[in-house]
């Protein structure tokens, strides 16, 4: 296996030679899973924002973590029935995204992976994982997190750098200054002038690399604990 195949971390990239080979050695140690949505961000924001945002912190997580952790193909349909006013918002509900969530988690345990973090980028997802995650740890009896990423960015952090101090908002100061520094081609800025809501106007790309650079090393952090037994799961206890 060359050196690219072994620091690689998409797993689609990898051929079934290729993953096999780096699991029966014993390197791949863990798997995220980034889930997220395609959706409405007011007039200025690209529909994608959501689960680019949940890709690249994922993404560049795993490359700090290389070669022990893959990353997973993005659920970039998410839960967003609230959102549906606006015509291009695509939404799943709750119980066939769960279905197919709970499907993607099952794969990559069977794949050889007992640390595995689902790494959120929408908020609409929350409640339904939270209400359902004590049975997927009952039910596969191993290390699964669910974690929003904004939720690992220091409240220091974020406030030495939001003038709004408010995260994560929606394609407000936060996600807007997020888009800034990542991909600058998803903001429209004549949008930002004209619309009702003015906090976008805050943001800036500076800031918003700033938390990215700061998210990306707390999720790398959350996962390596995740490897070294630091950071486990307690399994909800089973009826007698």
């Amino acid at each position: 296996m060359s050196q690219s195949e072994s620091s690689e971390i998409l797993l689609p990239k990898l051929t079934r030679r290729e993953f096999r080979e780096r699991m029966q050695s014993g390197e791949l140690k863990a798997c995220i899973i980034p889930v997220a949505a395609t959706e409405q961000h007011l007039e200025h924001l690209a529909m994608e924002h959501d689960w680019r945002s949940v890709m690249l912190v994922a993404t560049e997580a795993a490359r700090l973590l290389a070669p022990e952790v893959l990353v997973a193909p993005s659920m970039n349909i998410g839960i967003s029935e609230h959102h549906m006013r606006h015509p291009g918002t695509l939404s799943a509900l709750p119980g066939s995204w769960l279905s197919v969530l709970f499907d993607t988690i099952r794969s990559m345990h069977h794949a050889g992976f007992h640390n595995i973090l689902v790494l959120n980028g929408h908020g609409g997802n929350i409640a339904p994982c939270l209400g359902m995650w004590g049975q997927f740890q009952q039910r596969l009896e191993i290390n699964l997190h669910f974690e929003s990423y904004w939720n690992l960015l220091p409240e220091e952090i974020a406030l030495a750098n939001l003038k709004t101090e408010r995260w994560p908002g929606h394609a407000q100061e936060f996600e807007t200054a997020f888009a800034m520094a990542a991909f600058p081609e998803n903001v429209r800025h004549d949008a930002m002038q004209d619309q009702e809501d003015k906090e976008p106007l805050e943001a800036t790309a500076e800031a918003g690399q700033k938390m990215i650079d700061e998210i990306v090393k707390q999720v790398a952090g959350y996962v390596s604990s995740m490897i070294d037994g630091s950071n486990t799961v307690e399994i909800p206890p089973f009826h007698p």
